[in-house]
């Protein structure tokens, strides 16, 4: 019987996927991660191995969560940049360090609630597009693809709320989580104060430098942003650009915002690069729409250069194109502008 160990987070999609395994014939354990001092995680997702009797395991993951996600998440809004912290968090944890671990107790696969597909050496977007979490999965390794397991790839929220209440598993009825998970109240700037200090007032300019205005500081701002810049303005202007050196926040025109190319770094191709150049479909951030583009032959030190058929709005330092050939998923870095 082969062994899978399913990362509980307490919540219905996770459950779901460990009563599915289990139906499935598996030798099922869960594990719950911590990754915060304050922490109440583990509650409910106990609640759900004891209702699936099956073993629950708890793993202390604080110090890579703090070195790899949390400061990386601070450092980069102190750049001017709009990091996604579930992108790192999947890199260093929830996929290699939980596999480790799990491989420690003699599970060979793990699984967890990501809506994703895989067919043991590549992955796809769901079935579910409009839940698809395949953008985030882009820096697997291609070593650990054959031993994940994504039950919900095929199942709408609906359908994995009905098979949860039909089963009785405690969760059925726990909301979604809507945030960040260390930003649980959803208010970032406040959580950056905290952490990092109140960051110093500077200028609003336009693209001739004239100033328009004081800004509160450069991390409550993204590119594209137009809601809550305090400004009255006669027309309507965008984030286009954050200096962190100058300290100035750059407003545009909404024709500004739109861009054809993007550099990516630290790209990571999942089965290695292709003959290029490639048609692809690229998607800039997790709410975004894949777009035709081409990947460039223009790619050195991990850098990729991606060509986009027709302009794309407001391309966002920090956060991370991701390439498709249909489905499936080819790899993606984080954009660098």
């Amino acid at each position: 019987m082969s062994r899978v160990m399913v990362g509980l987070s307490g919540g219905v999609d996770s459950a779901v996927a460990a009563y599915l395994l289990k139906k499935q014939g598996y030798d099922v354990a869960g594990a719950t991660f911590r990754l915060m001092d304050e922490w109440d995680e583990a509650r409910d997702a106990k609640a759900v191995a004891d209702y699936l009797e099956i073993p629950h395991y708890v793993f202390d993951f604080r110090e890579i969560f703090k070195k790899e996600v949390l400061d990386n998440f601070e450092e980069e809004y102190k750049k001017g940049r709009t990091p996604n912290p579930c992108v790192r968090c999947n890199k260093f944890i929830k996929f290699p360090a939980f596999f480790e671990k799990a491989q420690e107790l003699g599970y060979d696969l793990i699984s967890t609630g990501h809506y994703a597909r895989t067919d043991g050496e590549n992955i796809f977007r769901a079935k579910n597009l409009a839940k698809d979490q395949s953008y985030m999965m882009y820096n697997i390794e291609k070593e650990l693809i054959p031993h994940l397991r994504f039950p919900l790839a095929d199942l709408s929220k609906e359908e994995i709320r009905a098979i949860a209440a039909e089963a009785g598993i405690p969760v059925a009825q726990k909301p979604d989580s809507q945030d960040i998970c260390f930003i649980p109240d959803g208010d970032t700037q406040g959580y950056l104060e905290r952490k990092i200090g109140k960051m110093p007032c500077g200028k609003f300019v336009d693209e001739n430098g004239k100033c328009l205005g004081e800004h509160k500081g450069i991390c409550r701002y993204t590119i594209g942003q137009r809601k809550g810049l305090g400004l009255s303005l006669p027309a309507p202007l965008y984030v286009g650009k954050i200096d962190p050196q100058a300290n100035e926040v750059v407003l545009v025109e909404n024709e500004a915002l739109l861009k054809k190319r993007l550099m990516v770094k630290d790209f990571h191709w999942i089965n290695g690069a292709p003959e290029m150049p490639i048609p692809v479909t690229c998607k800039i951030r997790y709410a975004h729409n894949p777009a035709p583009a081409l990947a460039s032959t223009c790619i050195f030190d991990d850098k990729a250069l991606i060509l986009f058929e027709e302009p794309q709005r407001a391309v966002t330092p920090g956060q991370s194109a991701v390439i498709y050939s249909g489905d499936k998923l080819l790899g993606g870095g984080v954009i660098m502008g």
